[in-house]
């Protein structure tokens, strides 16, 4: 043969198919890959968001609303027989120990030392009161000794007993009436009413 494909030595001429169909077939693939990638992100993204096929989404979710009882427990208090109160005077008010042990005594507390307030705290309570005991009695003795002397200041000391102090201080008139004091004792047993999103 001559001209253009004229064999010389032992070189053939190579007869190659066109390449458009196999870029055809490469694009194809890759236009298949990349919308079934995206459609898997999609469902990916949606489950997130609606939480999967537990539920449609939140907005069809029923409000439970939790109960009374479920969101706080009725608080235990010790009752007044239980609470040994030691009464002190702290001002120059004679006498008045003495009235302040019985009184709490027919309220039903059961009453330990009477006397005057030690030096460290005579004449140095300015308000009606000051409750003082050990740490236990913050969250016992003390919410149900305050219903009697509403404001009374506490503190706690390093004491181990469960005996509580009652000082006198200098602005003492009186106890709560009985009613009432019983009336803010109920309110510290009943449970607080947590606040409702329902």
């Amino acid at each position: 043969m001559g001209g253009k494909y004229r064999i010389t030595g032992n070189t053939y001429p190579r007869m190659r198919r066109p390449r458009r169909r196999r870029k055809l077939v490469l694009s194809v693939t890759a236009a298949v890959v990349a919308l079934g990638l995206a459609g898997w992100g999609t469902l990916q993204i949606v489950d997130v968001f609606t939480g999967g096929n537990k539920q449609a989404n939140a907005a069809d979710r029923p409000k439970v609303c939790p109960s009374p009882s479920a969101t706080a427990a009725a608080k235990v208090l010790p009752k007044p027989a239980a609470i040994k109160v030691n009464i002190y005077n702290a001002t120059p008010r004679s006498g008045l120990a003495k009235a302040a042990a019985d009184e709490l005594k027919k309220r039903g507390f059961a009453i330990g030392k009477v006397d005057n307030a030690p030096a460290a705290y005579d004449k140095k309570v300015p308000g009606a009161g000051m409750l003082l005991g050990g740490p236990a009695a913050m969250n016992g003795s003390f919410p149900v000794l305050a219903t009697q002397l509403p404001g009374a200041a506490q503190k706690t000391d390093a004491r181990r007993t469960a005996d509580v102090d009652l000082i006198i201080g200098t602005k003492f008139k009186a106890f709560s009436t009985p009613a009432a004091a019983a009336t803010a004792l109920t309110a510290l047993t009943k449970p607080a009413p947590a606040p409702s999103s329902c």
